[in-house]
């Protein structure tokens, strides 16, 4: 995590407050992984060629294959110029174009069964049929090993990326109890809902076990780095998938009216940016969880229990909301049952 957070507003009815992550933190697009280089090109060019050819002069192209020239074949070659035309336009108009190229091996596979059954029912000339077998196969080969480049370059520029994730509130509650009720992190899944636990290791580190998109269960182990007793806690996991570090700032509210938290979160997510885009939709993003997170520790500090309805009982989440219903009290029994749950 970072080392600052939002300044928060220092009225009693404060929300907690998410920022969404800065176009700093994030590369553009032109410097992300897998950009299209020489080879891609050549490969959305010669795709967008072919295609056109297979759908204006199919009987050309079956000709200068060796495929006989009939009115099946040549439906063939203008389903497959669609294919081609749709990957080559892909491909130059994507600056990543990695699931296109990946789109042509299969595309490539696909002709080199239709030219070796061609050849098997002996509705060919052998010499050519030969000849294009070989140049698919080819350049079947050069879409493999710009497949596999693409998605490294990918992967690699993902897995460095980093996002940050910022909210704050002001808290009715002294600094020190505040401070205190925080630095007990075994006590954060009472308020923290995607926090499944929080275990206290040997050597001072800490065993987090967390709850993501799609129900994905995401472990880590982490240590504080910083701990000043009344202002600040900062930690930083260590080894896993979630690669995160965090601090967590305790400062007087402007006009004794309580203390203000400052949360500062810097992760790179499992996945990397298909990871975030795929728990955006589902309201698995930390930005998304400390904006609730923080929202939920204000009520259980300023009133002892976590303030919900029968329509939304686990806050704001995306998820929660689809499945919401108008909103009623919560009966009795599950009163009991919540309340108890984060007592």
């Amino acid at each position: 995590m970072s080392r600052s957070g939002q300044h928060a507003n220092g009225s009693q009815g404060s929300d907690a407050r998410a920022s969404s992550p800065s176009s700093q933190s994030q590369p553009s697009e032109r410097q992300s992984g897998g950009a299209k280089d020489a080879l891609a090109q050549g490969l959305g060019w010669f795709s967008l060629g072919l295609g056109v050819s297979q759908i204006v002069t199919p009987g050309a192209v079956n000709a200068l294959i060796g495929v006989r020239d009939d009115a099946r074949s040549r439906a063939w070659q203008r389903i497959v110029g669609v294919r081609e035309i749709a990957a080559g336009v892909g491909i130059l108009s994507s600056p990543r174009p990695v699931g296109w190229v990946a789109s042509r091996v299969a595309g490539d596979a696909m002709d080199l069964a239709l030219l070796v059954t061609a050849l098997e029912r002996k509705r060919a000339r052998t010499g050519r049929l030969a000849g294009a077998i070989g140049m698919v196969t080819g350049i079947a080969i050069a879409d493999t090993i710009e497949t596999m480049r693409l998605s490294r370059r990918a992967q690699a520029q993902e897995s460095g990326q980093r996002t940050h994730a910022k909210a704050a509130v002001t808290v009715r509650r002294p600094r020190d109890e505040v401070y205190a009720a925080w630095h007990d992190f075994r006590t954060l899944p009472q308020f923290m809902t995607h926090l499944e636990s929080v275990e206290q290791r040997p050597g001072g580190r800490t065993h987090w076990k967390a709850t993501g998109p799609a129900g994905r269960t995401v472990e880590w182990d982490a240590e504080v780095v910083e701990d000043r007793p009344g202002e600040l806690i900062a930690w930083r996991s260590v080894g896993g998938l979630a690669q995160h570090a965090g601090s967590v700032r305790f400062v007087p509210a402007p006009g004794d009216r309580g203390t203000e938290i400052h949360l500062d979160l810097e992760y790179s997510p499992p996945g990397g940016a298909l990871g975030t885009t795929v728990a955006r939709l589902f309201g698995e993003e930390p930005e998304q969880q400390i904006e609730d997170d923080l929202r939920r520790f204000k009520q259980l500090l300023e009133t002892g229990v976590i303030v919900r309805s029968e329509g939304s009982p686990e806050g704001v989440r995306t998820t929660r909301l689809l499945r919401q219903r108008p909103a009623q009290p919560l009966p009795a029994d599950g009163r009991a049952e919540r309340e108890g749950s984060h007592a």
